[in-house]
């Protein structure tokens, strides 16, 4: 950065990306500083600079000092440590000290008394929700939403007879009676802590929907194109993630229309939105959300459109872009592992883009500010014969 970079610097203020400071004189202050970048966005801390965003300037000894207080924090008081990149530079009021902080790979970052900082606009916060905190394990790959244990949900609760159907359709193993239950829940990672997990639960459960409320599906299906307390029909849609998509893909095949085109009198006809492009939108909305989120999945059907919103935004360093070509990113390892015996899903990345192949008319939206990944499905009229 040259003076000219610095003044236009200074001139935009501070932000989430940018904070002032006329200097440190302790390390725990600056320690929080390096923390809150490292876990949010990543960023600069210009030091010489008054809040206001005028130069205060540093002497040649201030700069020594800060140098070695900075090296002090970034190695010894975050964890886990950090490397910042510093410059300097000379303007008329005396020296400016930049120090540039990385984005950090290894999140959460946490200080000497373990607590977690974040950027919060110009300023920062100490963060204390359980939830946020374990969505950040879950960005570093630390921990899975779909790996957390449920309470109440014991090996009682499984349906033996489904779970059994499964796993010799799944290994065709005649194993099946030299192995207990319990174990082969455990090896297939499905229990933690004494408890099935939300994996668990959601697989081979008898009625995982007692236990996990939110973890359903909405369906609203509306007259027009706004929501409003008039609807055609509405559905809550429980039970195991495979009688979701099934129960979720008859409520969208049930109020979507279908056109004769050049098929026989006595054929269904052509649906307006092809079915393949539906079920691959709706493995995505019930593999791919963040179960850290206590909310369902919502499916509206309006005039004009489908909508499926999906809880949690798209994970790490997912954008529309690159989903849309097949970059995936596999926020439920343990759903995903066994959705392949169980739903049309193959796991590498290919809904989207054959979705899109399939019908086009879709848009993606990944909503930060509501948290929510939006797939708008525009309903077509199939054209005349």
């Amino acid at each position: 950065m040259d003076l000219i970079e610095l003044l236009t610097a200074l001139q935009r203020g501070e932000d989430s990306a940018q904070q002032f400071k006329s200097t440190f004189t302790n390390s725990e202050s600056l320690t929080a500083e390096l923390v809150a970048f490292s876990n949010s966005g990543g960023g600069r801390i210009v030091i010489g600079v008054n809040d206001d965003g005028k130069i205060a300037g540093l002497s040649s000894s201030d700069v020594r000092r800060l140098n070695q207080l900075l090296s002090n924090a970034a190695s010894q008081q975050v964890h886990p440590p950090l490397n910042p990149r510093t410059e300097t530079i000379l303007t008329a009021e005396g020296i400016v000290m930049v120090v540039n902080i990385p984005v950090g790979a290894n999140k959460p970052y946490m200080d000497n008394s373990g607590r977690v900082w974040v950027k919060s606009g110009a300023d920062k916060r100490h963060v204390t929700s359980r939830e946020e905190m374990q969505r950040m394990f879950q960005a570093a790959r630390l921990v899975h939403g779909d790996e957390v244990p449920v309470p109440g949900l014991t090996l009682a609760d499984v349906d033996v007879d489904y779970f059994r159907a499964f796993f010799e359709r799944r290994f065709g193993d005649p194993q099946w009676d030299n192995v207990s239950l319990p174990d082969l829940l455990r090896n297939m990672n499905l229990v933690r802590e004494g408890a099935l997990n939300v994996s668990g639960a959601l697989l081979f459960a008898r009625q995982p929907s007692f236990y996990l409320p939110a973890f359903i599906v909405k369906a609203v299906a509306y007259p027009g194109e706004v929501a409003s307390d008039r609807y055609l029909d509405s559905r809550d849609i429980t039970g195991r993630i495979a009688d979701q998509f099934s129960q979720s893909k008859s409520f969208l095949l049930g109020h979507l229309r279908r056109e004769q085109g050049e098929q026989s009198v006595n054929s269904l006809g052509l649906l307006e939105i092809p079915e393949i492009a539906l079920e691959e939108l709706l493995v995505n909305a019930l593999l791919h959300r963040d179960y850290f989120i206590s909310a369902p999945v919502r499916l509206f059907i309006f005039s004009d459109r489908v909508e499926i919103i999906s809880p949690g935004t798209l994970p790490n360093n997912l954008t529309v872009e690159n989903v849309k070509i097949g970059n995936s990113n596999t926020r439920n390892p343990i759903l995903a592992s066994f959705a392949t015996h169980l739903l049309p899903y193959r796991g590498i990345g290919t809904g989207i883009p054959r979705a899109l192949r399939e019908y086009p008319h879709i848009d993606l939206v990944n909503d930060t500010a509501s948290g929510v990944f939006k797939v708008i499905v525009h309903r077509q009229a199939l054209p005349a014969s």
